[in-house]
This record gives C-alpha cells, structure tokens and sequence, in this order.
C-alpha cells in the first residue's frame, strides 16, 4: 500500500503561483510515476502532468504546457507540481496518484485508471 498527502493548494489570483506538494509513503519502493490530475466542477478527471519516479522524465498536458512543472525529491519521496502564470480555467481539485504497474505506452501515463493510489486531493483557485 502507498499513502499519498497531498497539501498546498489555495486561492490566488490570476497570473499568481502556487506549488503543491505530494509526500507518499508506506510501499513505494516499486513505484513506476507519479502523476497530477484535476477535476472541475461537473468534469470529469484530467491529466495535468506526470513524473517517473527517477524525475528524469516528465509529460505535461497542452494545457499547462510551459507553465507547470513537476519534480521529485526523491530523498523526502515527495512529488512537487510548480504552478506559474495560473488563469481561472486552472480552478479544479488536484491530484496525486501513483503507478506501480510498469508502463509501456506513453498513453497510460495520462489516463487517471491507470494510477494505482490516489491522495485526497487539494483545491486551486484561481480568481480573475
């Protein structure tokens, strides 16, 4: 079993910044990625951005391409998702989840069943 706690999300304003942290802990040794998601009010789950677990590689959606990062530290086994230059449209409860099973498609990265833990999530709110 993995836990996942995620923290630091909150309400800022357009253009603002905010950076959330993932720490995971309990089995996760055989972790594969780790990746973000969000869901808006009355939509459904969407990939934001993923991490292998070495941090060598990342996978970002378009939509948050060149304003988002994610990174690892792997000595604190926490997952981090730097968010600049935040618009109203980035308003969502966010996720961390992680992927033990190994990973052949670039595709499973991005698709929520695919994750095997999940945390509780954290709201953002942008505010224009």
């Amino acid at each position: 079993q993995v836990q996942l706690v995620e923290s630091g999300g909150g309400l800022v304003q357009a253009g603002g910044s905010l950076r959330l942290s993932c720490a995971a802990s309990g089995r996760t040794f055989s972790s594969r990625f780790m990746g973000w998601f969000r869901q808006a009010p009355g939509k459904e789950r969407e990939f934001v951005a993923a991490i292998n677990w070495g941090g060598t590689s990342t996978y970002y959606a378009d939509s948050v391409k060149g304003r988002f990062t994610a990174s690892r530290d792997s000595g604190k086994n926490t997952g981090y998702l730097q968010m600049n230059s935040l618009k109203p449209e980035d308003t969502a409860v966010y996720y961390c989840a992680v992927r033990q099973r190994p990973v052949y498609t670039t595709v499973v990265i991005t698709t929520a069943f695919e994750y095997d833990y999940w945390g509780q999530g954290t709201q953002v709110t942008v505010s224009s």
